[in-house]
């Protein structure tokens, strides 16, 4: 028997999540396929319906549809109903279950390239509170470290996304300002907007001249693969994690939900580098 997975959103045609998944189906040795399902906004209900018609074991879920989904699911992990967005909903005999693993997934990579980053004496800056700072916030909190701060243009933005913060993390709002001059208070530097990201590669959200030495730098844009603030951190000898790896370990996260199989995925960072870099 096949297992039948899916992406829903749109535009999906650029996506690489039927190459991570189908390479991960081979890793598992499951007969299985990895199909797009595009479509505009007024096209969902088609669309879930589709799905459910053709039974299919999961599917993932990206933009528009991450909030809209919501009301045509059965149960919602509790992670996702907190943080309002599904992109990951397995098939429970019968029964739709929606999940986010962009947080947990993005943790993931980092504590399985930096093992020892996080802990109860880590303080983390995050840059941003828009909706991928979301996910990634919850998920920074849950592994219980000393604090984090966000730097945001809004106050507003930032506040609503301290509500998040479920356990005795010490947590504030400071500006961008307040960040660049106290830059070397922090140990883990998360980066969650679209600054940096093409056509606009040499644009960078915070000047380094007040990073601490051996400090952690991690930047979820993917595209280029080292942006201008990876590149700057370090030539200031700091350590770098890069925006594909989330990409990578959300996607196992997924696949782990709807097989039961975690896989060792870290020999595909490699080539989903090349992939990214249109080399393969």
């Amino acid at each position: 028997m096949s297992l039948s997975l899916g992406l829903i959103g749109n535009p999906i045609g650029h996506s690489l999540s039927p190459w991570i998944h189908t390479n991960f189906l081979e890793k598992a040795n499951i007969n299985g396929n990895y199909r797009l399902y595009e479509g505009d906004i007024n096209k969902l209900p088609d669309i879930l319906k589709k799905l459910r018609q053709n039974n299919i074991a999961g599917f993932n879920v990206t933009v528009p549809y991450k909030q809209t989904i919501l009301p045509y699911i059965d149960d919602i992990d509790k992670d996702a109903r907190v943080l309002g967005a599904v992109n990951t909903v397995l098939n429970d005999n019968g029964r739709w279950v929606g999940y986010n693993t962009d947080g947990q997934g993005y943790v993931r990579s980092v504590i399985t390239a930096n093992p020892s980053i996080l802990n109860k004496d880590t303080k983390i800056l995050m840059l941003g509170a828009g909706g991928a700072a979301r996910g990634i916030y919850r998920a920074l909190v849950n592994q219980d470290v000393n604090r984090i701060d966000i730097a945001n243009r809004s106050e507003e933005k930032a506040i609503d996304l301290l509500h998040l913060n479920n356990r005795e993390v010490k947590s504030d709002f400071i500006d961008f300002g307040t960040a660049e001059e106290n830059l070397g208070d922090y140990d883990f530097i998360v980066q969650t907007t679209s600054v940096g990201m093409k056509p606009k590669q040499d644009n960078q959200i915070i000047k380094l001249d007040h990073l601490k030495k051996n400090a952690l730098v991690s930047d979820i844009v993917y595209q280029p693969i080292t942006t201008q603030l990876l590149k700057d951190a370090k030539f200031r000898g700091a350590n770098i994690h890069h925006g594909h790896a989330m990409l990578l370990y959300q996607a196992q996260l997924a696949f782990e939900i709807w097989t039961g199989e975690k896989l060792n995925v870290e020999n595909m960072l490699q080539p989903l580098e090349q992939k990214l870099r249109g080399e393969n």
